[in-house]
């Protein structure tokens, strides 16, 4: 873009018409509502009345109600909590805070046309997950609808506060672990269908649930198309022999915690998958010595994190 100079004329010319529109403005200002923070704006709005109980509970609205802070909220309506029969009476502060910090993403003001078409993870202000790291939001847009964590409906997106942007929402967030977050990922169902195969030995989805804190490589969709053929000939033992391949127990491995070379043992005992490293970019190497590249890192959930992979690992004992 060319841009040009302009003289002091030209300069006072366009003051004396930016004092003209001003004031026609001023006027057209004078009918508009005046912005407040996150938490006045919840207050005034009857259908965040529940929310507002909670948030005062925990003093979640002191925190939105910081002139200083950026924030975006997913707030639930009256009849999302309604809908999901939550008594709150039966959670303690520390459980309702996790609950409600996950409907915020602290530093940010993230407006629904911010967002790009597809799946987006973004961290949560529930900094309960391994290792006190920050749990991950799924957040996906088709045109114009918003949905977050493949269950919550945006149902009024963009309301404008001082600090920040709230979205209605029609469902509450429970923080999920990394099975939870798998199944909310439409992107990983080839994954959580074999996982929750019931001739499948071994309760995996057991050792995925309960097992913490924990590490998974989990394939894309296409990444199992890629081998189609190879897994619909596999037997229940070797699929779970697969399945455990691409399962780290007792770490929570975060990419920035990764080093290249590194060597980590999987629940396949005595198999092992090689970490290469350059920069910010990850692979992991199988033992056929080929890379399967880290579409996407640090998927937090409550109990371990997934590392989104383009392959399937295959082990040596197959």
């Amino acid at each position: 873009m060319q841009l040009h100079k302009l003289s002091f004329l030209s300069w006072a010319l366009i003051g004396l018409m930016f004092v003209g529109f001003s004031a026609c403005d001023d006027d057209d200002d004078n009918n508009e509502p005046e912005l407040q923070t996150v938490t006045q704006t919840a207050v005034a709005d009857a259908q965040f009345s529940t929310l507002v109980t909670l948030l005062e509970r925990v003093d979640l609205d002191v925190t939105l109600n910081n002139a200083n802070g950026t924030f975006t909220v997913f707030a639930p309506t009256n009849q999302a909590f309604q809908d999901a029969n939550i008594d709150p009476t039966m959670l303690n502060d520390d459980e309702l805070a996790e609950i409600l910090n996950y409907h915020v993403i602290n530093g940010a003001e993230i407006a629904s046309t911010d967002l790009i078409e597809g799946q987006t993870y973004a961290p949560s202000n529930a900094l309960t997950g391994p290792g006190d790291n920050a749990l991950s939001l799924l957040v996906e847009r088709s045109g114009t609808d918003v949905t977050v964590n493949g269950t919550a409906d945006v149902v009024a997106a963009d309301v404008r506060a001082t600090n920040g942007v709230i979205h209605a929402i029609d469902d509450v967030l429970m923080p999920l672990d990394i099975v939870g977050h798998a199944s909310a990922n439409s992107n990983l169902s080839a994954l959580v269908g074999q996982v929750v195969r019931q001739d499948v030995p071994g309760n995996i989805p057991d050792v995925l649930t309960n097992t913490n804190p924990i590490t998974v490589f989990a394939p894309l969709n296409s990444a199992f198309m890629d081998i189609e053929d190879t897994v619909n000939g596999l037997m229940p033992a070797q699929i779970a022999t697969v399945l455990t391949y691409h399962v780290i127990t007792g770490l929570n491995a975060r990419s920035e915690g990764l080093s290249n070379g590194q060597v980590v043992p999987t629940a396949n005992v005595g198999q092992s998958i090689t970490v290469n490293k350059v920069g910010e970019d990850v692979s992991i190497e199988d033992s056929t010595m080929t890379p399967a590249n880290v579409e996407l890192p640090n998927i937090q959930a409550t109990n371990g994190v997934i590392h989104v992979l383009d392959k399937v690992l295959i082990p040596s004992n197959l």
